[in-house]
């Protein structure tokens, strides 16, 4: 589709994507099942987000512009993101199952957590909402 319609980046993209998966697949001497594939993904997106913070460092505002819209393009392929709301009852509910109190427990509520949000929230958007919740 991308390919009929022209779009360079976006064609760019999947290719991109593409060939990360096949390089998982390869590393791991088997087909990814849509688990492995969107962890490929998010890992993907997260690489990008990483270098848009060194670029803002650096001023590099076209680079970023670019990285955003690769972002932009990688989140059409995986789960609708959590909202803040719907994370923030998420790691209440673990917390209080887990009998978390402290940030000694944070492990075990981490633990608990990442398996439902895998794919639909940044981990470390995640544990940085927990140490809130656990510091209160």
């Amino acid at each position: 589709m991308a390919m009929k319609s022209g779009e360079k980046q976006r064609l760019s993209v999947i290719r991109m994507a593409r060939a990360a998966i096949k390089n998982q697949e390869i590393e791991k001497r088997k087909d990814l099942d849509d688990d492995e594939i969107i962890e490929v993904l998010s890992r993907e997106v997260k690489q990008r987000r990483d270098a848009i913070a060194e670029y803002k460092k650096a001023g590099k505002e076209d680079i970023i512009a670019g990285l955003n819209k690769e972002i932009e393009i990688l989140s059409e392929y995986l789960p609708e993101q959590l909202s803040t709301e719907e994370l923030e009852n998420l790691i209440q509910e673990l917390i209080n199952e887990t009998g978390a109190s402290s940030m000694k427990d944070i492990g075990r509520v981490m633990e608990a957590i990442m398996p439902k949000v895998k794919g639909r929230a940044d981990g470390r958007i995640v544990n940085q909402m927990v140490q809130e919740k656990l510091s209160q």
